[in-house]
């Protein structure tokens, strides 16, 4: 007890030193990753040997990599565009000249956090903001076509946050920090069901085969069935009190679901029965960074050519074969987002703000780019004590691979358009708000929701 109560007062310290920007309620001691030994047992390859720091290969400085045609997206249903949480390369964007910007409810205040991706059906995108106030707008003109608040109006959950958004078959599936699962109708945003739960629930679901697969704050993998809302079978990994104010989405391929806990657990499920294939825990632990022993998983698993990509909190970025569960490599990186793979490489941001693009295959380094560099802000005494002033590093979003751009937003309130190839910043974009959800496109556009609650169109 002693132990878990010393995480959650480092987590809360950390909170306080950031002072009021949303950057850090999610990580707080902006320090430079660190290399850390690796834990994982087993056959995984550690690409970076103790001691070293993270650097670009010799072999592969410089060198060319193949990156898949763009894709159109006509929708983009979970968060991550697809049930795999992998588009690969999405098309869209245009010149990413900003055509138009809503409101949609509520921002990151007062203990109310946006913490909800964008999803896209139909010809509409539909958000979220803290007060789960959810909000459908016409995705060409930005035009509002139904927003409905769900907020409970009991006393025991007046206060909460988090939760996220599904769409499938014509429903809207709502997850929500209040305790709850609701399905609307896409086109009217009329209640067909809602469903509470015992612990407040963070994610947004995943919908696939007539089932919406959410992960409670209690690191437990609830299932429900869309059509009626009742309960399914549910997965119990281990209880983990410390951890990141977000959480992450599974994602599914096939007959498998892969999930992500607080824990620093990444686990492959049954999606049919919840029967567990294999188990990994992507955690170690480092005598020089304390917040190690956070080992939450906040981003979520991406699968793609048969692989499981992850970035834990702990200091793993890893490659887990989907069938076997083999470890194939690791990295010491540390991070809160979504790993992007596509076509040779695999593309994650570090919690320090590196934008790392690593070989799919080998774990190899092509290129690391610091967002961080030049954007240090400087802050004051440490909870009134003392004189010392320190550094604290902006944070940034997942990535999204877009027309052959690579875009990661921050909350500096940048877009910051990046080279996929090379890494070099070609263009920076204010978006005049915070932003840690990571952008999305469909239908041509690309989408960016801000911590102020409002909902950016570019193209």
């Amino acid at each position: 007890m002693r132990r878990n109560s010393l995480f959650v007062l480092l987590l809360t310290a950390a909170v306080a030193i950031g002072g009021c920007q949303t950057v850090n309620r999610f990580n707080p001691f902006s320090r430079d990753d660190e290399p850390q030994e690796v834990a994982s047992e087993g056959e995984r390859i550690a690409i970076v040997a103790d001691g070293q720091q993270l650097e670009v290969s010799e072999a592969l400085q410089g060198a060319d990599f193949f990156l898949p045609t763009p894709t159109p997206m006509s929708e983009w249903p979970v968060p991550g565009g697809n049930l795999e949480q992998a588009v690969g390369h999405a098309e869209g964007g245009g010149n990413l000249s900003v055509v138009w910007r809503r409101d949609f409810g509520q921002g990151s205040k007062g203990g109310h956090h946006v913490t909800a991706p964008p999803v896209a059906a139909g010809g509409k995108i539909f958000v979220m903001d803290g007060e789960a106030r959810v909000s459908a707008f016409d995705a060409q003109s930005g035009s509002q076509v139904w927003s409905v608040n769900l907020k409970p109006d009991g006393r025991r959950d007046r206060e909460a946050f988090g939760g996220g958004l599904a769409v499938a078959g014509g429903k809207l599936y709502v997850s929500s920090g209040y305790r709850f699962m609701a399905q609307l109708d896409a086109n009217t945003g009329a209640v067909g069901w809602r469903t509470n739960t015992e612990q407040p629930l963070h994610a947004a679901p995943t919908v696939s085969g007539g089932r919406a697969f959410v992960v409670a704050i209690d690191n437990t993998l609830l299932t429900f069935d869309t059509a009626t809302g009742e309960a399914g079978w549910t997965y119990q990994a281990l209880t983990e009190p410390a951890r990141i104010l977000k959480a992450s989405s599974p994602a599914v391929s096939g007959d498998t679901v892969v999930a992500s806990f607080g824990s620093g657990e990444l686990v492959a499920l049954r999606a049919a029965n919840g029967n567990d294939l294999w188990s990994e825990a992507l955690s170690q632990a480092s005598r020089s960074n304390a917040l190690s022993e956070i080992r939450d998983i906040p981003g979520r698993p991406a699968i793609y050519q048969g692989d499981v990509f992850a970035v834990s909190h702990s200091g793993v970025f890893s490659a887990t074969d989907l069938r076997t569960g083999q470890p194939r490599w690791s990295l010491p990186v540390t991070g809160i987002t979504t790993p992007w793979p596509a076509g040779d490489v695999v593309y994650v941001v570090s919690k320090s703000g590196e934008v790392i693009c690593a070989a799919r295959e080998s774990g190899q380094i092509y290129w690391i780019r610091d967002l961080g560099e030049g954007r240090e802000s400087r802050r004051g005494r440490f909870f009134g004590l003392g004189t010392r002033h320190f550094s604290v590093r902006p944070i940034w979003s997942s990535p999204l691979l877009v027309s052959n751009r690579l875009l990661v937003a921050g909350s500096t309130g940048e877009l910051v358009v990046l080279n996929p190839k090379t890494g070099a910043v070609e263009r920076t974009i204010n978006l005049g708000a915070p932003t840690l959800i990571g952008p999305i496109a469909a239908g041509g556009t690309v989408y960016v929701v801000t911590d102020q609650a409002q909902l950016i169109a570019l193209r």
